[in-house]
């Protein structure tokens, strides 16, 4: 059990993945947890969601990075986000619109769902890399809060 609120645990989370603090974000899941980003395959446990987020982790030319705009729960401990994440492939920043839904029970998540839209993702890869030769184009987001 944690004191943190549903949105405080996913925020936590969210933050730990932002700062490539993967133990951290781990911190945050639960052990049988289903992770799907739709239309995609569902990765269900935390061993192959550490996989997936000690990937991107280990990788010093891949970074992620969100910024929220709305977040919201109810009593039964689902969080609702709206976000824009940014993934950074070195120079290429891409930004695109995120919309996740997150089930927390005895204080993990045990589901965590992300929504995106491609062609809102495809728009992102074009700004990206049009701002490659034109920064102006693209602002990135504000780098990662240092852990409290």
């Amino acid at each position: 059990m944690t004191s943190q609120t549903p949105i405080e645990i996913v925020t936590t989370l969210l933050d730990a993945f932002a700062r490539d603090d993967t133990s951290a974000a781990l911190a945050t899941i639960d052990d049988d947890i289903a992770y799907t980003n739709v239309s995609l395959p569902t990765i269900y446990g935390k061993k192959k969601v550490a996989g997936v987020l000690g990937g991107v982790a280990s990788k010093s030319w891949i970074d992620f990075n969100y910024r929220m705009i709305n977040v919201s729960a109810d009593e039964a401990g689902v969080v609702l986000t709206e976000r824009i994440d940014e993934l950074r492939f070195g120079r290429l920043h891409l930004q695109f619109w995120v919309c996740g839904r997150f089930e927390i029970r005895e204080g993990r998540i045990a589901v965590w769902r992300d929504y995106f839209d491609y062609f809102d993702m495809t728009k992102g890869l074009l700004r990206g890399v049009a701002a490659l030769a034109v920064p102006a184009l693209q602002k990135p987001l504000p780098a990662p809060v240092l852990a409290r």
